[in-house]
């Protein structure tokens, strides 16, 4: 008489992603001015922010970004750091392109 024992250790492992930083807005397929007014109130709690996407809603990131610095903070935002870069996902693989997008407060000098 054998009996099976359902072991949970040998079950497909859960994958785990790492916290993502308060900072860093992560653009989907929601209407741009969620993702904006997001981006906002980050903004005005740290002073920076990273907009990321990948695929079809890089354009919605570029967006976000545009009017967050030029209807939201008009003359308030000093710089934007655009990095592009490209990832392979899936299975077969395939090229994914991705944006990050900082977005910062001017800084007083004294």
């Amino acid at each position: 008489m054998t009996s099976e024992v359902n072991n949970v250790a040998e079950e497909a492992p859960m994958t785990v992603r790492p916290a993502m930083p308060r900072d860093v807005i992560l653009v989907g397929k929601k209407p741009i001015m969620s993702y904006a007014m997001a981006a906002l109130m980050q903004m005005t709690e740290s002073g920076i922010i990273t907009i990321k996407a990948r695929g079809r809603a890089i354009s919605r990131a570029v967006d976000v970004a545009e009017v967050v610095s030029n209807k939201f903070l008009k003359g308030t935002t000093v710089s934007k750091i655009v990095k592009i870069d490209t990832e392979r996902i899936g299975e077969p693989p395939k090229n994914v392109s991705t944006i990050e997008i900082k977005v910062t407060g001017k800084t007083e000098k004294s």
